[in-house]
């Protein structure tokens, strides 16, 4: 075999899955000589559709439609990412009313696009190509215009109604361990000034003389089920002295009114987010145990949404150091409710892992949004990226393995979501490293596993084979395939 033709092949083998003849070892292997025949001859006699069909269906491949011909190597659609960015992309490809293939650069970029749309909405090439080649170019327009975002529309939202500002050394006050010790209600307070006095009396009695108030707590009032819990409430005077019992007054009067104030405000703030929970573009996922964890949150929040690329976006977000709501129940209904409606989520990785923000990340995986876990410091980047549970999961609408997209780097997660909502993602196709055919979809910007697709061909076969199966009668079909994209999004 010529150098050339070596070449050729070299070129495509990384556009193939498995051993399945037809499109998944087109030119990689033992081309069919005829199409390699043509192929060494696109640089002087470019490829029609007509003909293109032709080298398909030598190849045992079903032929595709002018739609279809017109979309992958003729235009520049308004695609949900930026097709400019794949592969060798030339301009020049596309100038002229010329409907053909120029270059074998011309054609790697247009199978590069399907399999990249496969493995992103469909959870294989073979599916994906199954149901494009034979639709009008505006029928797949269509189909991928409703894969992307409405970045005007979200542009000339605007700002909306701004937010009760709480200050970063007070947030702390608005967490659920805070409210269970001072509550809203007078009783609740006095509760726990009296358990406090009555520490003193102890600490008094038994001759005790001036103590720091964190020690009058671990030695009278905190067991290990309310030692966390009290030790965040009070932390604001932690470190101070105590030498009398109305010194334990002043101080309990003064952390409990910023409670209140920071409360008060958290809770009309929820009111707010509830009001705009339509337009909700990001839902910020984290747990925060200490003022320490809920000072870093408010930085990174800050950091990552003040970020000069986002501030046109006018990006509608929860930032979970800002609200609160009257119990643990509505909170939790309320947080279900803004994963659902929120178009991305924005997981923070935590000092301790958590059940309700690795619940809500899996919520919004399973609903197909993209998720970014960030991972402040890189304490744990390589832990989340390659071995998290929560790193690959089932869009549970379609079938299609997703994954999160994993970072450091708050300019980074800025960029991400700059790149998200404007339609402008990268990504690249991975080969596994010891199992040909499994593909993976990484996002170039960090390196994450995105999509995959297994080469195993009894755990393909199962899966689809199933996952289409599940219907129950007189209800909507949550199976793969066209069911599931007439659900709403």
């Amino acid at each position: 075999m010529s150098d050339e033709r070596n070449s050729l092949i070299s070129k495509f083998n990384g556009l193939s899955f498995g051993a399945e003849l037809g499109l998944g070892t087109w030119l990689s292997g033992y081309p069919h000589k005829l199409v390699l025949d043509r192929l060494e001859k696109i640089k002087t006699q470019p490829i029609s559709k007509v003909q293109l069909n032709q080298l398909l269906v030598l190849s045992k491949i079903a032929s595709i439609s002018d739609g279809f011909f017109r979309y992958y190597w003729c235009t520049i659609p308004n695609h949900p990412y930026d097709v400019t960015t794949v592969g060798d992309f030339d301009p020049e490809w596309i100038k002229g009313n010329d409907q053909v293939i120029v270059s074998s650069d011309h054609l790697y970029w247009g199978l590069y696009r399907l399999f990249v749309d496969g493995l992103l909405f469909y959870g294989s090439v073979k599916a994906a190509f199954l149901s494009l080649r034979s639709l009008s170019f505006e029928e797949i327009s269509t189909f991928f215009q409703f894969k992307r975002f409405d970045t005007a529309a979200i542009v000339a939202r605007g700002p909306s109604l701004p937010l009760n500002q709480i200050s970063r050394d007070d947030r702390y006050l608005i967490s659920e361990m805070a409210c269970k010790t001072f509550g809203e209600l007078p009783e609740t307070q006095d509760t726990a000034l009296r358990s406090l006095e009555a520490a003193w009396e102890k600490h008094s009695t038994s001759g005790g003389q001036e103590i720091q108030f964190k020690a009058l707590l671990k030695k009278y009032v905190v067991d290990p089920s309310t030692e966390e819990q009290l030790l965040l409430s009070y932390d604001e005077v932690s470190e101070e002295m105590i030498s009398s019992k109305g010194e334990i007054k002043s101080k309990f009067d003064v952390v409990t009114k910023k409670f209140l104030d920071a409360r008060t405000k958290a809770t009309e703030n929820t009111e707010y987010y509830l009001s705009m929970v339509n337009d909700l573009d990001i839902y910020v996922a984290t747990s925060m145990r200490t003022r320490k964890n809920f000072r870093d949150m408010a930085d990174a929040t800050e950091k990552i949404f003040s970020h000069k690329l986002l501030a046109p976006l006018h990006l509608r977000y929860f930032d979970p150091t800002l609200s609160a709501a009257k119990g643990h129940e509505d909170k939790g209904i309320i947080e279900c409710l803004m994963v659902k409606c929120a178009k991305v989520l924005v997981y923070c990785e935590g000092e301790k892992e958590s059940y309700g923000k690795d619940a809500e990340a899996a919520m919004a995986l399973s609903l197909g949004k993209p998720v970014i876990f960030f991972c402040d410091h890189g304490k744990k980047t390589n832990f989340y990226r390659d071995v998290h549970p929560l790193a690959r999961l089932i869009d549970f609408r379609t079938g299609v393995a997703v994954g999160a997209i994993v970072s450091d780097d708050p300019d980074q997660v800025s960029e991400l979501l700059y790149r998200i909502f404007n339609n402008e993602m990268r990504y690249r196709i991975e080969h596994h490293s010891t199992r040909p055919g499994f593909l993976k979809l990484i996002e170039e910007l960090t390196g994450s596993v995105v999509r995959l697709q297994t080469n195993d061909p009894l755990i393909t076969k199962t899966f689809w084979n199933n996952y289409h199966n599940r219907k129950s009668e007189g209800f909507t079909s949550l199976a793969a395939g066209k069911e599931a994209e007439m659900l709403p999004l």
